[in-house]
């Protein structure tokens, strides 16, 4: 479920430092709250990011903060540098759409939800993950509110009304449980620039990914990312959901691949040719003429998980599943795993229901790939910074990721049948090594791939 809203005003600072926290020297004297902990030194650069989603209810048994804390290091094996959490803060009850109630119907934008835990266990949580190198952000919904949030009875005018006076729900969209925010209003949108600082300091989170960022307008995303980056001393990353170029120019690192996955998806159930992946790679960057700007790609996430499948039931299987993240993860792209699909996990998973992850269903050779795909894409400067040229074919999706020192060259059959690829002139000019290997791999004219076989190969 996707949600998001507008915002507009950045809170006014001093310029004296204060240290309202011993540890910290960021703390700023006119500061709504004092910071708590200190700057996290060790964030990855906007193209350094693996992004990996945590739907908490899912996660582990308890369904909880500290079940995610306990588990820290299995995430921080896979490869992950960034964990985002889906948003832990006490759901509506009113016009609640099932079991738990959606986790984007928010009834406190300044509380752990009780199901989750308390703000100790998320201050513990970031504080564990940030000792082992990672960065946590927050899922953030910034379009509405549910119907028995504070704001409701107390700002009436924060929302928006249709002629006779009523809080209406989002125009369009048919979320009922929630009700749209007025972002005319700027009061609304002072309340909610402190509301997402209040995590910042409170909790010493390193940024949000931000729900229907589209939705939102963008002259107050522009405020709140700013206030959000004059809090701490470092980088903070801010994720758009949403595919508007302009999310860059207001601050945004970055932005959501729906068009990217929409081709992956239909590679196999419509059998679009593998060039149409390509082409929605060149249809998100078209009016792009920045070259740090990425776009996080995805084969899963919470939405898509629950109305399209699983990675296997859409890809064709544990094998499919591989050779499509291959090419999600090296294209042109930061890329984002949801909990659950590094292990092959043929389960959809739920996120209005509390409905644990079986992890003792882990396939070890999955997982194992998963590792040694995000390992190299760490260790490549061409796949995270490169230029890229696309030479696909029908079957096969074929990419080279070129920087002024290296190149890699990814080749991923996404058939189930044996495919032969001829290669143009350009690939065979190149002395080529696996990337994994690091064995030597001459290229002659072309090349076999075994169904769903992928070859990633370096200069």
């Amino acid at each position: 479920m996707k949600l998001s809203i507008n915002l507009f005003l950045i809170f006014i600072l001093t310029t004296g430092l204060a240290s309202c926290n011993p540890s910290d020297s960021n703390a700023v004297a006119d500061a709504p709250y004092p910071q708590y902990g200190s700057p996290f030194t060790g964030m990855p650069s906007s193209k350094d990011a693996i992004i990996y989603q945590v739907n908490i209810r899912a996660f582990s048994q308890s369904g909880d903060l500290a079940g995610v804390k306990a588990k820290l290091s299995t995430i921080k094996d896979l490869g992950v540098n960034v964990i985002y959490l889906m948003p832990i803060y006490p759901v509506g009850v009113l016009n609640s759409v099932g079991g738990l109630g959606s986790p984007y119907s928010v009834k406190d934008y300044k509380t752990v939800s009780t199901e989750f835990g308390t703000l100790e266990d998320l201050r513990s949580l970031v504080a564990e993950a940030h000792t082992m190198g990672m960065a946590v952000i927050l899922d953030w919904v910034a379009n509405h509110t549910s119907w028995d949030n504070a704001w409701i009875t107390q700002h009436p005018d924060w929302y928006q009304k249709d002629a006779s006076g009523t809080i209406i729900a989002p125009p369009g969209t048919g979320w009922n449980d929630v009700a749209q925010l007025n972002y005319n209003n700027n009061d609304m949108r002072n309340g909610m620039i402190d509301a997402m600082s209040y995590w910042v300091y409170n909790a010493n989170i390193d940024g949000f990914r931000c729900d229907f960022a589209d939705g939102v307008p963008q002259n107050f995303w522009s405020a709140a990312i700013s206030k959000i980056r004059s809090i701490k001393n470092q980088n903070m990353i801010m994720l758009a959901e949403g595919k508007r170029m302009d999310h860059f120019y207001v601050g945004f690192d970055y932005t959501f691949g729906f068009g990217f996955y929409d081709a992956l998806k239909k590679k196999f159930s419509d059998n679009k040719p593998a060039t149409s992946i390509q082409d929605a790679n060149a249809a998100e960057y078209a009016n792009n003429y920045n070259n740090n700007y990425r776009i996080v790609r995805y084969t899963t996430n919470h939405d898509v998980n629950v109305s399209d499948g699983t990675p296997l039931a859409l890809y064709g299987g544990i094998n499919g599943s591989l050779a499509t993240f291959v090419v999600a993860a090296y294209m042109k792209s930061v890329p984002m795993i949801y909990n659950g699909q590094e292990i092959g996990y043929a389960q959809q998973i739920p996120f209005f229901t509390h409905t644990p992850i079986d992890w003792s269903t882990a396939n070890a050779t999955v997982l194992s790939e998963y590792k040694k795909i995000i390992a190299f894409r760490k260790t490549s400067n061409a796949i995270k910074s490169g230029v890229f040229t696309g030479y696909s074919s029908a079957a096969i999706s074929v990419f080279t990721m070129t920087t002024d020192t290296e190149k890699v060259l990814v080749l991923s059959n996404l058939t189930n049948a044996p495919v032969n690829y001829i290669f143009p002139s350009a690939l065979t000019t190149t002395s080529w090594k696996n990337a994994f290997t690091g064995d030597a791999m001459p290229l002659t004219t072309e090349i076999n791939l075994l169904p769903y076989q992928y070859v990633v190969l370096k200069n």
